[in-house]
């Protein structure tokens, strides 16, 4: 196989077209079920849409992640109600979380939210996040925590101004006694993120496991390599684009 071009690195300030959204988000949920962060048909990934309003780009409700087409995902208002005519439902409280986020912070455009084993392990341990890894110490002190306050409901409006609150300014969140949630600039910073916190769930649960005593790295090492860990307006992009080849060669049709 003859190596892909380098990709080009993007303009920050270009703004997406609707159809490149589609496409991005139609692959985070085919790469969402290709990495088995699914929880069936349950859960979302939603992205805003370019101009004016509060327009989001969600999953329809019922299909399974690695069914998701650019096509099938349905633009729906802050509060999930369905913009267009669509033969598939939308769950307007599934969608809650995601309005909290993206109404409360105008950089996330990008909304992730997982029901992993390993997510929903983590959010049951009362210590949360543990810096065991390399991989762990980019979200030392970055992850914020969500308390368990029940099933989201669309009615619940100071639950969802708890979220933005407790969320602050971070791009990672548990949600206690839940899962996990990311958000983004882009597609691929949230998916860079939710895809680096899942891997740091699981290997907290694998060390867990190993009924030793854990070692962790003293304060000032974990703070020096946690802020190596670049970030910025492309974080996430260069893998991004390695997975988006990736899914050109086994799973295409996301595209259509």
């Amino acid at each position: 196989m003859s190596l892909p071009p380098p990709p080009v690195r993007p303009d920050p300030n270009r703004v997406p077209t609707e159809q490149e959204l589609r496409e991005d988000l139609a692959a985070a949920y085919r790469l969402i079920a290709h990495f088995g962060m699914t929880d069936l048909v349950f859960t979302h990934l939603s992205v805003r849409l370019p101009g004016p309003g509060h327009r989001f780009l969600v999953n329809p409700y019922g299909l399974l992640f690695e069914e998701i087409t650019a096509s099938s995902l349905v633009a729906v208002d802050a509060e999930g109600e369905p913009l267009q005519e669509t033969s598939w439902p939308v769950n307007p409280a599934g969608f809650v979380i995601h309005s909290a986020v993206h109404t409360g912070r105008e950089d996330a455009a990008c909304v992730m939210h997982t029901h992993t084993i390993a997510g929903m392990a983590v959010a049951a341990q009362e210590q949360g996040l543990l810096p065991l890894n390399q991989i762990s110490i980019e979200f030392a002190g970055r992850v914020a925590v969500h308390e368990y306050e029940g099933i989201a409901a669309d009615d619940n409006l100071s639950e969802r101004q708890r979220l933005v609150r407790d969320l602050g300014s971070h791009n990672c969140m548990i949600l206690r006694n839940h899962g996990l949630l990311t958000v983004g600039r882009t597609v691929a910073e949230a998916f860079y993120y939710m895809y680096y916190l899942e891997q740091s769930c699981r290997i907290q649960l694998a060390a867990q496991s190993g009924g030793k005593a854990l070692t962790m790295p003293p304060p000032e090492v974990v703070e020096r390599t946690r802020d190596q860990f670049g970030s910025g307006p492309t974080k996430g992009w260069l893998p991004w684009q390695a997975l988006r080849r990736k899914l050109d060669r086994q799973q295409p049709d996301y595209k259509s």
